[in-house]
């Protein structure tokens, strides 16, 4: 393993080791909400813009994820549709409203909102979208890359009910190249995608105190056809991406 490489490890499960005490307390907090709106049969919305986006995808439709989770996806503000263009839009005031708007969402609801910068257009105005609709905001972002940055502009950690700060510093990579002002090795998808899936593991596991929660299990696991199918048919009316 070269240097940079164990740098990189070094980095990140620091970052973790300091996250597990750090967001204890938002986290147990996130968990609980999530309880609550599972147990109203109500839905958990997990949305974010460019890379983020990626952690809505994490817990949609997952193994050992819990079914009821549905991903806001809009193409346009992710990558694959154009990377550059999908900077623009996500932070192109009014255009996330209309999106949001298709899903249906309740009072009752957890809208968690991934955005590491945190003051992008998009994610405040889902922000925005979710507290007017009744729903718990829960944020993963960067405390420090939004006061960076922020200039006076409103900040997502100011609207969430509950902020999970991934604790990462201003442009995300945490690796310096020597002889260089360039950083490498970005860690906000790992962290983010860690503290989502433990976040929602100890929700699994608190509703097992009331039956067997509803878990997907990997398609080549035995009786996973069963389970998916009995899980996909309950909550499809309100996730549009199963």
């Amino acid at each position: 393993m070269s240097a940079v490489t164990d740098n990189y490890f070094s980095a990140l499960i620091g970052r973790l080791e300091t996250l597990r005490e750090t967001l204890a307390e938002p986290m147990s907090r996130a968990s609980a909400a999530i309880c609550a709106a599972a147990r109203a049969d109500r839905r958990v919305y997990v949305f974010g813009t460019g890379h983020s986006h990626m952690l809505a995808e994490e817990v949609h439709y997952r193994a050992g994820g819990l079914a009821f989770t549905i991903p806001v996806l809009v193409g346009s503000a992710m990558l694959h549709e154009g990377a550059v263009i999908s900077s623009v839009y996500e932070r192109t005031e009014g255009l996330i409203r209309p999106v949001f708007e298709r899903y249906g969402m309740q009072p009752g609801d957890v809208l968690i909102i991934a955005s590491n910068s945190g003051v992008n257009a998009a994610p405040i105005e889902a922000a925005d979208y979710g507290r007017e609709i009744g729903a718990t905001v829960i944020a993963i972002t960067s405390l420090a890359y939004s006061a960076a940055i922020a200039n006076g502009r409103r900040k997502l950690a100011d609207i969430a009910d509950i902020v999970l700060d991934n604790g990462l510093p201003p442009g995300d990579a945490m690796i310096e190249l020597s002889g260089t002002e360039l950083k490498v090795g970005p860690a906000s998808t790992a962290v983010g995608a860690t503290v989502l899936n433990a976040i929602f593991a100890d929700v699994a596991a608190e509703l097992c105190k009331d039956g067997n929660p509803p878990v997907y299990l990997s398609a080549n696991m035995p009786g996973a056809k069963e389970t998916n199918q009995r899980l996909v048919k309950k909550y499809r009316p309100r996730n549009p991406h199963l």
